[in-house]
C-alpha cells in the first residue's frame, strides 16, 4: 500500500510513471485525480473544511510534510478548501513517490 512506503527524493534522471502504472496507482488514492497542466502529468485533489482556519491549518500540516521530505506541492488556500496538487519538478511529470505523497496528505486528515 502507498501510504506505507517511504517517500524518497527524486532526481533528474528518475523515471517517470507510465499510462498503465498511473492508472493502477491512482487506485490507490481514489479521491484524486489525474491531471495535465500546460503538459505536465499532476495528481490533484481538493479537500473541503468547514471554514478559512480549518483550511489553512490543512495546508500547513501539508507544508510541514513537503519539508520533512523535501518534496513541495503546488497549494491553493481559499474559505473552506484547500487544493494540492504532486508532481516532480525535475522530471516534469509523475513519479510513483507523488503518489506516496498523495497518500501521505491523505492522512493528514486522520
Amino acid at each position: 500500500m502507498l501510504s506505507q512506503e517511504s517517500c524518497e527524493a527524486c532526481r533528474a534522471d528518475a523515471p517517470r510513471v507510465e499510462a498503465n502504472e498511473a492508472a493502477t496507482l491512482i487506485k490507490e488514492v481514489p479521491e484524486w485525480s489525474l491531471i495535465k497542466d500546460q503538459g505536465v502529468d499532476q495528481l490533484s485533489r481538493v479537500f473541503k473544511f468547514e471554514n478559512f482556519v480549518k483550511a489553512i491549518e490543512f495546508a500547513n500540516r501539508v507544508g510541514e510534510l513537503a519539508e520533512s521530505e523535501g518534496h513541495h506541492p503546488k497549494l491553493v488556500v481559499e474559505w473552506g478548501k484547500v487544493e494540492v496538487v504532486w508532481w516532480t519538478h525535475k522530471i516534469k511529470g509523475l513519479h510513483r513517490n507523488d503518489f506516496i505523497m498523495a497518500a501521505r496528505t491523505d492522512g493528514l486528515l486522520d
